[in-house]
């Protein structure tokens, strides 16, 4: 296979994965301003077991924990509190420590119901599903320049999730009172999680751009799969207002 096939294949992994994140673990899981079809949700939690090693109660839990005490004492990574440099580069680090806090996972997703790829890989495993993420790698490219792109897509996916979490709430622009930013910019290579200020004034809604010239990746992805009978979108802001 020539480098152009593995370039391309390893960017629509990390794509998938980032669209997987927003979607379902985002928009659909911590905040629900959306369902997806069970079917759906058990390939994209699949997908995330083997190539970023997620496990989505935690991710749920802690994202809501950073809502809850959003850039104040208590926030699992603000940078108000850390410093922009240091949740960029330790984000990660950041986020295990509060994922593996079994008093932060109990008390924000008692919601939270197993699913049936919870069932059937158990947390224990699911952590190391990476490993089959870096199986298909190499079955794909061969042990070489697959452990590379296992390598590449694994750094660009957590220092895309960085980016949000550090440049997102202090570089940029605000449209709303609140201390997170949005960059267009990142908002293109995060599946729209860029427009994080527009997200932090509106956490259910399923569609994060709220102004002219702002574009939301993960929207048409929704909208197809809507279309498809695969998701349901609720209300956004705007029919919310309408009907009040």
């Amino acid at each position: 296979m020539n480098l152009f096939w593995m370039t391309l294949i390893t960017f629509v992994i990390l794509q998938v994965s980032v669209l997987s994140t927003t979607i379902y673990l985002h928009r659909t899981l911590a905040h629900k301003g959306m369902t997806v079809h069970p079917a759906l949700a058990a390939l994209i939690q699949l997908h995330l077991v083997l190539f970023t090693s997620i496990l989505p109660r935690q991710w749920v839990a802690v994202h809501r924990k950073h809502h809850h005490f959003s850039d104040r004492d208590g926030d699992p990574h603000s940078p108000y509190l850390l410093g922009l440099w240091q949740v960029f580069l330790g984000n990660l680090i950041y986020y295990r420590r509060e994922a593996h806090n079994p008093a932060t996972v109990m008390k924000y997703t008692q919601d939270y119901r197993p699913t049936i790829i919870d069932r059937l890989i158990p947390a224990p495993v699911a952590a190391w599903g990476i490993l089959g993420g870096l199986g298909i790698f190499m079955l794909l490219f061969g042990w070489a320049w697959g452990l590379a792109a296992w390598i590449f897509q694994m750094v660009a996916y957590v220092l895309l999730n960085s980016a949000i979490n550090s440049f997102c709430h202090m570089i940029g622009y605000r449209n709303f009172d609140n201390l997170a930013t949005n960059i267009r910019w990142v908002a293109l290579i995060t599946g729209g999680e860029g427009l994080h200020n527009n997200h932090h004034q509106y956490p259910a809604s399923a569609r994060l751009a709220m102004r002219r010239r702002e574009f939301d990746p993960a929207w048409p992805v929704i909208r197809l799969l809507a279309m498809l009978g695969l998701a349901q979108v609720k209300p956004l802001p705007e029919q919310i207002a309408k009907a009040a």
